[in-house]
C-alpha cells in the first residue's frame, strides 16, 4: 500500500499548488518563490496577471496553457501526461490559495486518482484573512463561495441562515453586494456582519454592523469597487455550560 501523497516513485512528477498575494505583493513566502522558480512549467487562470507577480521577483516563468473555469479537458489531460514524464508544475490563482473559489479542482483529483504526488504551498486566502479580522467567532465557520445571481435562490440561501450558528463566510462582487445587504438586512436584520474590501491592497477596508447599516453606508457612496469578502455572524447559541 502506498502512502497518501507519496506519488509515483518512477515518474518523480509533482504538482504544485502554490499560493499567491490577494493583493499585496508582498505577501508571499519565501518556499514559494523558490518553488515557482524552480519548476518546470507554471498554470494560470490568467498568465497577464500571475506575470506581473513573476516581474516583480524576478522570475522567468516557461507557462503552460491556462486552466480557468470551463477550459477544455484535454489541458488536464496533456497536464497529466507531463507530470507522469517527471515534470514539476506549479498551479497558481490570479490571487490567493488554488481551488479557493477558483478553478483548478479538475486538475488536482486527476493527479491524485493518477498517483501523482500533490504538495500544497500554504499563503494568502482572502477567506481566513477577512475572518480572523472581523472580530466574529473563529471556532465554527462555514466557507459557502458566492451567493446565487438569481433573487430567488440568494432569498432562500440567506432563509436557511436563520439556523445557522456558525460564521459564514462568503464572497460577493462589487456589482451584487447591494442586493446581497438588502436580503440579508430583510431576513437577517440583528446579525452583526462584517465587510471586507480591497484586503491588503492600498484602499483595504472594513466595515462593521448590521446589515442595513453597511447598505446605507455603501448606497451612498458614487461608485463601489473591488473584491469583498462578507462575514454573518451565526445565531446566538446556548450557554452550554448554563442549564434551563
Amino acid at each position: 500500500m502506498r502512502a497518501a501523497n507519496s506519488g509515483d516513485p518512477e515518474s518523480g512528477g509533482v504538482l504544485y499548488l502554490v499560493a499567491t498575494p490577494i493583493g499585496n505583493l508582498e505577501d508571499i513566502t519565501f518556499r514559494a518563490i523558490r518553488i515557482l522558480k524552480e519548476v518546470d512549467l507554471i498554470i494560470a487562470e490568467d498568465t497577464r496577471r500571475t506575470r506581473l507577480l513573476l516581474q516583480h521577483y524576478g522570475i522567468q516563468a516557461n507557462f503552460g496553457p491556462s486552466l480557468y473555469e470551463g477550459a477544455d479537458e484535454r489541458r488536464v489531460d496533456e497536464f497529466i501526461e507531463q507530470l507522469h514524464g517527471g515534470a514539476k508544475i506549479a498551479l497558481v490563482s490570479d490571487a490567493g490559495t488554488p481551488l479557493i473559489q477558483d478553478p483548478g479542482y479538475p486538475l488536482v483529483r486527476s493527479a491524485v486518482d493518477a498517483g501523482i504526488q500533490v504538495i500544497a504551498i500554504p499563503g494568502p486566502t482572502a477567506l481566513i484573512t477577512a475572518l480572523v479580522a472581523s472580530g466574529l467567532p473563529t471556532d465554527h465557520f462555514i466557507f459557502d463561495g458566492v451567493p446565487s445571481k438569481k433573487d430567488g435562490r440568494r432569498r432562500v440561501y440567506f432563509q436557511s441562515l436563520m439556523q445557522e450558528a456558525r460564521t459564514v463566510v462568503l464572497y460577493e462582487s462589487p456589482h451584487r453586494i447591494l442586493k446581497t445587504l438588502e436580503t440579508v438586512a430583510q431576513l437577517l436584520p440583528d446579525r452583526p456582519l462584517v465587510l471586507c474590501r480591497e484586503l491588503t491592497k492600498i484602499h483595504e477596508e472594513v466595515l462593521r454592523g448590521p446589515a442595513a447599516m453597511i447598505l446605507h453606508e455603501l448606497q451612498s457612496r458614487p461608485s463601489i469597487k473591488g473584491e469583498m469578502v462578507l462575514i454573518i455572524a451565526g445565531k446566538p447559541r446556548k450557554n452550554p455550560d448554563r442549564e434551563d
